[in-house]
C-alpha cells in the first residue's frame, strides 16, 4: 500500500538523516546562551543578540541561496549544508580548547548555521518531492513531524544531563556530529539525480532574489497561509521567551520544572502527527488545515493566568499539550499543501523565501516582545501576544485549492525543454 509503512530505501535513509540532525539539535538546545553566560560571562543584551541578530543575519545571508540552488542537484546541496554546519559548530569546541573562544565567534557561527538551516529546509522539500509520489508526501511529512517531537522529548533531558556532567561545549560537539551523520545518511539515499537545466539567463539577476516571494504572493491560497505561519510562529516564540523570564524569575520555578513543562507536552505532537493522515483521509486536506490552524491559536492566551506552584506548572503543561497537539496535526498537512501547491521548478526558491520570512519575523517579534515585556511586564506582554494569536486564523486559506500548481511553461517558455526537477 503506497501510504503504508514502507516508502522505500531512499526515504528510509533520508528519514534517518533527519532524525540524527533533529536529535543533535535538541541535545544542544540552549547551548549557545549557556556558553555565552557561563564561559564568556556575557550580559543579557549579548545573549539576546545571539538569538535574534544571529537568526536575522542568517536569514539575510540565505536570501540569494534559494535562486542559486534552484537549478542545481539537490542531494549534493543537502550534503554540503550538513557539512557546513558540522564544520562551523566544530570551531567552537576547538576554540574553547585553545582558550580563544569569543562572543564574536559564537555570533558568526550562529549566522552560518542559521543560513545553512534555511537553505537545507528549502532544498529538502524540493528533494522530497523528487523522491516520492504526491500521494506519499503527507505520510513522509507526518513521519518527519513525529520525529521532531520525539527528539523534543528525548533531547533536552539528555542534553541537560550532558551539560551538567561535561559542560555546554560537549553538546555542541554532539550537534556537530549529528550533521555529519545526516550528511552520510543523505549520501546513502543513492540514485541518479540529473542536473536541472538552467534558463537561458545563465547569471542570476537581482530580480531572481524575489522570485520566491512573488510566487507566494501571487497564489491565492499560499499567500494567506504564508502570513499566517510567519505571524503565528513569531508570536509563539516571543511568548516562550517571556515565559522563561516569568517562570524562572518571578514565579520561582526551578530549571527542571521549566524543562518538564515543555518536554512532556511534546508527546501531543506525536499523537497529532500520527492523526494527520487519517484526518485528511476522512475530512479532506483543506478542512483539517483550517480547523487545526484555528484550534492552535486559542491555547497560548491561557498562559496569562499562570501562577506559582503545582497548579501553575500543570497549567503550562496543559496549554503546551493542546498547542503542540494541534501543531502536530497542522504542520505536516501545511508542509504537504505547500509542496503540492508549488510548481516543481519553483520549490527551492519558494520554500527558501518562506523560511527566510519565518526566521526573520520570529527574530523581530521576539525582540519587540522583549521590549514590551520590559515596559509592561512579562505577563501583560504574553497576554497581548495571546490576543493577537486569536486573529491569526483570519489569515488561513478560506477555500480549497481548485487545482495543483505544477510548472507553468507559458510563463517561462524557455524552460519547456528542461527535464522536470520533480523527476530528477
Amino acid at each position: 500500500m503506497r501510504n503504508g509503512h514502507r516508502l522505500g530505501r531512499s526515504f528510509g535513509w533520508l528519514w534517518g538523516a533527519y532524525g540524527a540532525s533533529a536529535l543533535g539539535t535538541w541535545l544542544a538546545f540552549g547551548a549557545f546562551p549557556l556558553i555565552a553566560i557561563q564561559v564568556l560571562h556575557a550580559g543579557p543584551a549579548e545573549v539576546a543578540a545571539l538569538s535574534s541578530v544571529g537568526a536575522a543575519v542568517g536569514a539575510a545571508v540565505a536570501v540569494p541561496l534559494g535562486p542559486w540552488v534552484e537549478f542545481r542537484r539537490k542531494r549534493p546541496v543537502l550534503i554540503g549544508m550538513d557539512l557546513v554546519r558540522f564544520a562551523a559548530l566544530l570551531t567552537i569546541p576547538a576554540a574553547f580548547a585553545l582558550g580563544v573562544l569569543s562572543f564574536v565567534q559564537l555570533l558568526l557561527v550562529s549566522v552560518v548555521v542559521a543560513a545553512a538551516d534555511i537553505t537545507f529546509r528549502a532544498v529538502s522539500g524540493a528533494y522530497l518531492k523528487t523522491l516520492l509520489p504526491a500521494e506519499d508526501l503527507l505520510v513522509a511529512n507526518a513521519r518527519f513531524e513525529s520525529t521532531t517531537w520525539t527528539a523534543t522529548i528525548v533531547g533536552p533531558p539528555l542534553g541537560g544531563a550532558a551539560i551538567g556532567l561535561l559542560g555546554p561545549v560537549a553538546t555542541v560537539v554532539a550537534d556537530a556530529v549529528s550533521y555529519l551523520l545526516s550528511a552520510l545518511g543523505i549520501r546513502a539515499t543513492g540514485g541518479h539525480e540529473p542536473r536541472p537545466e538552467r534558463r537561458e539567463a545563465a547569471r542570476m539577476r537581482a530580480g531572481d532574489l524575489l522570485d520566491g516571494w512573488r510566487y507566494i504572493l501571487a497564489d491565492p491560497t499560499l499567500r494567506p497561509l504564508f502570513f499566517n505561519t510567519a505571524l503565528f510562529n513569531g508570536l509563539v516564540m516571543a511568548i516562550d521567551a517571556l515565559l522563561a523570564v516569568l517562570m524562572l524569575g518571578r514565579l520561582g520555578f526551578t530549571p527542571w520544572q521549566y524543562g518538564l513543562a515543555f518536554a512532556a507536552p511534546a508527546i501531543g505532537g506525536l499523537f497529532g502527527s500520527r492523526l494527520a493522515r487519517p484526518l485528511v483521509t476522512r475530512f479532506g486536506q483543506h478542512r483539517v488545515l483550517v480547523v487545526s490552524g484555528v484550534l492552535r491559536a486559542f491555547w497560548p492566551v491561557g498562559l496569562v493566568f499562570l501562577g506559582p506552584g503545582t497548579g501553575g506548572l500543570l497549567l503550562v503543561m496543559g496549554v503546551q499539550l493542546g498547542l503542540i497537539f494541534c501543531c502536530g496535526v497542522f504542520n505536516p498537512v501545511c508542509a504537504t499543501y505547500r509542496l503540492e501547491r508549488t510548481a516543481t521548478d519553483r520549490i527551492t526558491r519558494t520554500l527558501s523565501a518562506w523560511a527566510v520570512t519565518t526566521k526573520a519575523s520570529t527574530a523581530l517579534l521576539t525582540a519587540v516582545w522583549g521590549v514590551l515585556g520590559g515596559l509592561l511586564g512579562p505577563r501583560t506582554a504574553i497576554g497581548l501576544a495571546g490576543v493577537l494569536l486569536l486573529v491569526t486564523p483570519l489569515l488561513l486559506p478560506r477555500r480549497a485549492a481548485a487545482s495543483l500548481a505544477e510548472p507553468e511553461p507559458e510563463t517561462e517558455p524557455e524552460a519547456e525543454t528542461a527535464p522536470s526537477p520533480g523527476r530528477a
